[in-house]
């Protein structure tokens, strides 16, 4: 489906996150930020305190350790459920009619999760991609790719 006038554009990738809104029509998309967030990657001794706990066999010899929590997966999975209340606070204001969300696979699984129902009924395009980093007109040009296949796909 076509990427309609006013359509919003959520870019994110549990570190950085573009709201971008489609000043142009279907046939050319035209890109504005409205809102840039990035939040400062912490190091692993900033997070943790401990090592990971040990716990004692019930049977033989030894303890067997834990696996020790990815507090930056954490992090980027919090991110994407902020993302996501941003994304549901303006869907509940009828802030736009259409939403296209760029983000890698597991960023993504998180984002919809998150959604409420009244922001996932205006999803037209999800593409599982990492784009944080990348201009807008190259965000543009992904977002014309994908339309340009998914009208091939239906006829």
């Amino acid at each position: 489906m076509p990427l309609p006038n006013n359509a919003l554009v959520l870019v994110t990738d549990g570190r950085k996150l573009l709201l971008l809104r489609n000043h142009g029509d279907a046939a050319q998309i035209d890109l504005r930020v409205e809102r840039h967030d990035e939040r400062s990657d912490q190091k692993n001794g900033e997070m943790t305190t401990d090592a990971p706990g040990t716990n004692q066999q019930s049977g033989g010899y030894g303890r067997t350790a834990y696996e020790e929590t990815d507090f930056h997966q954490l992090e980027e999975d919090r991110w994407a459920k902020q993302a996501a209340e941003r994304v549901n606070a303006r869907a509940l204001r009828n802030d736009f009619d259409a939403l296209a969300i760029i983000a890698p696979p597991r960023t993504l699984g998180e984002l919809r999760k998150c959604l409420h129902k009244a922001a996932a009924s205006k999803v037209v395009c999800e593409i599982d991609k990492e784009m944080t980093g990348r201009p807008i007109a190259d965000i543009e040009a992904l977002l014309v790719a994908h339309t340009a296949r998914a009208e091939l796909a239906d006829v």
